[in-house]
Protein backbone atom coordinates (compact mmCIF):
# COMPACT_ATOMS: atom_id res chain seq x y z
CA UNK A 1 0.00 0.00 0.00
CA UNK A 2 2.29 2.71 -1.35
CA UNK A 3 -0.08 5.66 -0.96
CA UNK A 4 -2.97 5.77 1.48
CA UNK A 5 -5.87 8.20 1.38
CA UNK A 6 -8.57 7.41 3.96
CA UNK A 7 -11.13 9.35 1.93
CA UNK A 8 -10.73 7.28 -1.24
CA UNK A 9 -9.50 4.00 0.29
CA UNK A 10 -11.58 1.12 -1.05
CA UNK A 11 -10.41 -2.25 0.31
CA UNK A 12 -11.36 -5.53 -1.33
CA UNK A 13 -11.78 -7.72 1.73
CA UNK A 14 -13.55 -5.59 4.34
CA UNK A 15 -15.71 -2.47 4.47
CA UNK A 16 -14.21 0.93 5.18
CA UNK A 17 -15.93 4.12 6.23
CA UNK A 18 -14.20 7.39 7.05
CA UNK A 19 -16.01 10.37 8.51
CA UNK A 20 -14.63 13.37 10.34
CA UNK A 21 -11.51 11.71 11.71
CA UNK A 22 -13.11 8.35 12.56
CA UNK A 23 -12.44 5.29 10.40
CA UNK A 24 -14.63 2.19 10.72
CA UNK A 25 -13.35 -1.21 9.60
CA UNK A 26 -16.18 -3.73 9.19
CA UNK A 27 -15.47 -7.41 8.59
CA UNK A 28 -18.10 -8.35 6.05
CA UNK A 29 -18.83 -12.01 5.41
CA UNK A 30 -21.93 -12.10 7.61
CA UNK A 31 -23.30 -15.45 6.37
CA UNK A 32 -20.15 -17.12 7.78
CA UNK A 33 -19.84 -14.89 10.85
CA UNK A 34 -17.07 -12.79 9.28
CA UNK A 35 -14.10 -15.18 9.11
CA UNK A 36 -10.65 -14.01 8.07
CA UNK A 37 -8.96 -15.24 4.90
CA UNK A 38 -5.35 -15.11 3.72
CA UNK A 39 -6.28 -12.04 1.69
CA UNK A 40 -8.14 -10.19 4.45
CA UNK A 41 -5.31 -10.83 6.93
CA UNK A 42 -2.84 -9.26 4.51
CA UNK A 43 -5.07 -6.33 3.58
CA UNK A 44 -5.85 -5.55 7.24
CA UNK A 45 -2.14 -5.69 8.05
CA UNK A 46 -1.33 -3.29 5.21
CA UNK A 47 -4.17 -0.96 6.21
CA UNK A 48 -3.02 -0.63 9.84
CA UNK A 49 0.59 -0.21 8.71
CA UNK A 50 -0.49 2.67 6.46
CA UNK A 51 -2.41 4.26 9.32
CA UNK A 52 0.83 4.63 11.26
CA UNK A 53 1.72 7.66 9.16
CA UNK A 54 -1.77 9.00 8.45
CA UNK A 55 -2.76 12.34 9.99
CA UNK A 56 -6.43 12.42 8.97
CA UNK A 57 -7.57 9.30 10.82
CA UNK A 58 -7.78 10.05 14.54
CA UNK A 59 -9.59 6.94 15.85
CA UNK A 60 -10.46 3.52 14.40
CA UNK A 61 -13.49 1.35 15.12
CA UNK A 62 -13.27 -2.36 14.26
CA UNK A 63 -16.52 -4.30 14.07
CA UNK A 64 -18.33 -7.04 12.16
CA UNK A 65 -21.43 -7.16 9.99
CA UNK A 66 -24.61 -9.12 10.64
CA UNK A 67 -24.55 -9.40 14.43
CA UNK A 68 -21.16 -11.11 14.79
CA UNK A 69 -17.64 -9.76 15.18
CA UNK A 70 -15.37 -12.43 13.70
CA UNK A 71 -15.32 -16.24 13.78
CA UNK A 72 -11.54 -16.47 13.26
CA UNK A 73 -9.67 -18.04 10.39
CA UNK A 74 -11.89 -19.48 7.66
CA UNK A 75 -11.93 -23.27 8.10
CA UNK A 76 -11.94 -24.14 4.40
CA UNK A 77 -9.96 -21.20 3.02
CA UNK A 78 -7.23 -21.16 5.70
CA UNK A 79 -7.15 -24.18 8.00
CA UNK A 80 -7.54 -26.71 5.18
CA UNK A 81 -4.65 -25.29 3.12
CA UNK A 82 -2.46 -24.98 6.24
CA UNK A 83 -2.59 -28.75 6.72
CA UNK A 84 -0.92 -29.13 3.31
CA UNK A 85 1.84 -26.52 3.74
CA UNK A 86 5.51 -27.15 4.45
CA UNK A 87 7.31 -25.66 7.45
CA UNK A 88 8.39 -22.53 5.59
CA UNK A 89 4.87 -21.82 4.40
CA UNK A 90 3.42 -22.31 7.87
CA UNK A 91 5.93 -19.93 9.42
CA UNK A 92 5.26 -17.34 6.71
CA UNK A 93 1.55 -17.50 7.59
CA UNK A 94 1.98 -17.26 11.36
CA UNK A 95 4.38 -14.35 10.95
CA UNK A 96 1.86 -12.57 8.72
CA UNK A 97 -0.89 -12.93 11.33
CA UNK A 98 1.52 -11.67 13.97
CA UNK A 99 2.33 -8.72 11.74
CA UNK A 100 -1.36 -7.73 11.81
CA UNK A 101 -1.15 -7.53 15.61
CA UNK A 102 2.06 -5.51 15.43
CA UNK A 103 0.48 -3.12 12.93
CA UNK A 104 -2.54 -2.59 15.18
CA UNK A 105 -0.36 -1.99 18.23
CA UNK A 106 2.04 0.37 16.46
CA UNK A 107 -0.44 2.65 14.70
CA UNK A 108 -0.86 5.70 16.96
CA UNK A 109 -4.63 5.91 16.69
CA UNK A 110 -6.74 4.40 19.49
CA UNK A 111 -8.61 1.34 18.21
CA UNK A 112 -12.09 0.59 19.55
CA UNK A 113 -13.42 -2.95 19.06
CA UNK A 114 -17.24 -3.00 18.89
CA UNK A 115 -18.06 -6.65 19.52
CA UNK A 116 -21.35 -8.47 19.13
CA UNK A 117 -22.06 -12.17 18.77
CA UNK A 118 -19.19 -14.52 17.92
CA UNK A 119 -15.68 -13.25 18.68
CA UNK A 120 -13.42 -16.27 18.27
CA UNK A 121 -9.88 -17.27 17.37
CA UNK A 122 -8.16 -14.53 15.42
CA UNK A 123 -11.28 -12.41 15.95
CA UNK A 124 -10.75 -12.61 19.70
CA UNK A 125 -7.14 -11.61 19.09
CA UNK A 126 -8.18 -8.54 17.10
CA UNK A 127 -10.48 -7.51 19.95
CA UNK A 128 -7.73 -8.23 22.49
CA UNK A 129 -5.14 -6.01 20.78
CA UNK A 130 -7.58 -3.13 20.37
CA UNK A 131 -7.17 -0.33 22.89
CA UNK A 132 -10.78 -0.31 24.06
CA UNK A 133 -13.42 -3.03 23.80
CA UNK A 134 -17.17 -2.53 23.84
CA UNK A 135 -19.28 -5.68 23.94
CA UNK A 136 -22.92 -6.70 24.02
CA UNK A 137 -24.60 -9.07 26.50
CA UNK A 138 -24.77 -11.57 23.64
CA UNK A 139 -21.08 -11.56 22.69
CA UNK A 140 -19.16 -14.82 23.08
CA UNK A 141 -15.39 -14.62 23.13
CA UNK A 142 -13.18 -17.69 22.69
CA UNK A 143 -9.45 -18.19 22.16
CA UNK A 144 -10.20 -21.59 20.72
CA UNK A 145 -6.81 -22.58 19.31
CA UNK A 146 -6.47 -25.73 21.43
CA UNK A 147 -9.80 -26.93 20.06
CA UNK A 148 -8.15 -27.28 16.64
CA UNK A 149 -5.00 -28.90 18.00
CA UNK A 150 -2.91 -25.72 18.30
CA UNK A 151 -1.29 -23.91 21.22
CA UNK A 152 -2.88 -20.98 23.00
CA UNK A 153 0.22 -18.90 22.19
CA UNK A 154 -1.12 -17.34 19.01
CA UNK A 155 -0.59 -13.78 17.76
CA UNK A 156 0.68 -12.56 21.13
CA UNK A 157 -2.12 -14.01 23.27
CA UNK A 158 0.17 -15.37 26.00
CA UNK A 159 1.79 -11.95 26.39
CA UNK A 160 -1.22 -9.66 26.08
CA UNK A 161 -4.24 -11.50 27.50
CA UNK A 162 -2.75 -12.02 31.01
CA UNK A 163 -2.06 -8.29 31.20
CA UNK A 164 -5.74 -7.57 30.58
CA UNK A 165 -7.51 -10.22 32.67
CA UNK A 166 -4.75 -11.80 34.80
CA UNK A 167 -2.56 -14.89 34.45
CA UNK A 168 -4.98 -17.40 35.95
CA UNK A 169 -7.99 -16.32 33.91
CA UNK A 170 -5.92 -16.14 30.73
CA UNK A 171 -4.56 -19.63 31.41
CA UNK A 172 -8.10 -20.93 31.80
CA UNK A 173 -9.18 -19.52 28.43
CA UNK A 174 -6.00 -20.39 26.53
CA UNK A 175 -5.73 -23.99 27.79
CA UNK A 176 -9.39 -24.92 27.46
CA UNK A 177 -10.49 -22.82 24.50
CA UNK A 178 -13.79 -22.32 26.30
CA UNK A 179 -16.07 -19.36 25.70
CA UNK A 180 -15.72 -16.33 27.94
CA UNK A 181 -19.23 -15.05 28.56
CA UNK A 182 -20.03 -11.38 28.17
CA UNK A 183 -20.51 -10.95 31.92
CA UNK A 184 -17.14 -12.61 32.62
CA UNK A 185 -15.53 -10.40 30.00
CA UNK A 186 -16.87 -7.28 31.66
CA UNK A 187 -16.10 -8.39 35.23
CA UNK A 188 -12.55 -9.39 34.28
CA UNK A 189 -11.83 -6.15 32.44
CA UNK A 190 -11.64 -7.56 28.93
CA UNK A 191 -14.66 -5.49 27.95
CA UNK A 192 -14.69 -1.89 29.12
CA UNK A 193 -18.47 -2.09 29.21
CA UNK A 194 -21.43 -3.98 27.79
CA UNK A 195 -24.04 -2.23 25.66
CA UNK A 196 -27.19 -3.47 23.96
CA UNK A 197 -26.68 -4.61 20.39
CA UNK A 198 -28.97 -1.82 19.21
CA UNK A 199 -26.79 0.84 20.86
CA UNK A 200 -23.36 -0.73 20.24
CA UNK A 201 -22.31 1.27 17.19
CA UNK A 202 -23.90 4.46 18.48
CA UNK A 203 -21.87 4.21 21.68
CA UNK A 204 -18.73 3.20 19.79
CA UNK A 205 -19.06 6.23 17.54
CA UNK A 206 -19.73 8.52 20.51
CA UNK A 207 -16.56 7.29 22.20
CA UNK A 208 -14.61 7.58 18.95
CA UNK A 209 -15.79 11.19 18.44
CA UNK A 210 -14.80 12.02 22.00
CA UNK A 211 -11.28 10.69 21.41
CA UNK A 212 -11.03 12.23 17.93
CA UNK A 213 -11.71 15.71 19.31
CA UNK A 214 -9.15 15.25 22.07
CA UNK A 215 -5.38 15.81 21.92
CA UNK A 216 -4.64 13.15 19.32
CA UNK A 217 -0.86 13.58 19.41
CA UNK A 218 -1.02 12.95 23.15
CA UNK A 219 -3.33 9.95 22.62
CA UNK A 220 -0.71 8.48 20.31
CA UNK A 221 1.92 9.00 22.98
CA UNK A 222 -0.29 7.29 25.58
CA UNK A 223 -0.74 4.29 23.28
CA UNK A 224 2.98 4.12 22.59
CA UNK A 225 3.83 4.19 26.29
CA UNK A 226 1.17 1.64 27.25
CA UNK A 227 2.77 -0.72 24.73
CA UNK A 228 6.43 0.03 25.42
CA UNK A 229 6.30 -0.04 29.21
CA UNK A 230 5.43 -3.73 29.36
CA UNK A 231 9.16 -4.41 29.07
CA UNK A 232 10.36 -1.76 31.53
CA UNK A 233 11.04 -1.53 35.22
CA UNK A 234 9.05 1.06 37.16
CA UNK A 235 12.08 3.37 37.30
CA UNK A 236 12.63 3.06 33.55
CA UNK A 237 8.95 3.74 32.93
CA UNK A 238 9.03 6.88 35.07
CA UNK A 239 12.05 8.18 33.14
CA UNK A 240 10.52 7.40 29.74
CA UNK A 241 7.20 8.96 30.71
CA UNK A 242 9.01 12.11 31.84
CA UNK A 243 10.51 12.44 28.36
CA UNK A 244 7.20 11.62 26.65
CA UNK A 245 5.26 14.14 28.68
CA UNK A 246 7.90 16.82 28.07
CA UNK A 247 7.43 16.25 24.33
CA UNK A 248 3.66 16.64 24.71
CA UNK A 249 4.25 19.90 26.59
CA UNK A 250 5.86 21.30 23.44
CA UNK A 251 2.67 20.82 21.41
CA UNK A 252 0.25 23.53 20.42
CA UNK A 253 -2.57 21.46 21.92
CA UNK A 254 -1.00 21.87 25.36
CA UNK A 255 -0.89 25.64 24.88
CA UNK A 256 -4.46 25.67 23.58
CA UNK A 257 -5.66 23.80 26.65
CA UNK A 258 -4.03 26.34 28.95
CA UNK A 259 -5.46 29.33 27.07
CA UNK A 260 -8.92 27.74 27.07
CA UNK A 261 -8.68 27.08 30.81
CA UNK A 262 -7.75 30.71 31.47
CA UNK A 263 -10.62 31.89 29.28
CA UNK A 264 -12.99 29.37 30.93
CA UNK A 265 -13.65 27.77 27.54
CA UNK A 266 -13.50 24.23 26.22
CA UNK A 267 -10.23 23.60 24.36
CA UNK A 268 -10.35 22.81 20.66
CA UNK A 269 -7.54 20.35 19.96
CA UNK A 270 -5.94 20.03 16.53
CA UNK A 271 -3.41 17.24 17.05
CA UNK A 272 -0.27 19.35 16.63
Amino acid sequence: MNSFDPVTFNPEHFLWNFDDGVATVTLNIPDKKNPLTFESYAELRDCFRALKDDKLVKVIIVTGAGGNFCSGGNVHDIIGPLTEMDADGLLEFTQMTGDLVKAMRHCPQPIIAAVDGVCAGAGAIMAMVSDLRLGTPECKTAFLFTRVGLAGCDMGACAILPRIIGQGRASDLLYTGRTMTASEGEQWGFYNRLISAEELMTDANTLARQLATGPTFAHGMTKKMLHAEWDMSIDQAIDVEAKAQAICMETNDFKRAYKAFVAKEKPVFKGD
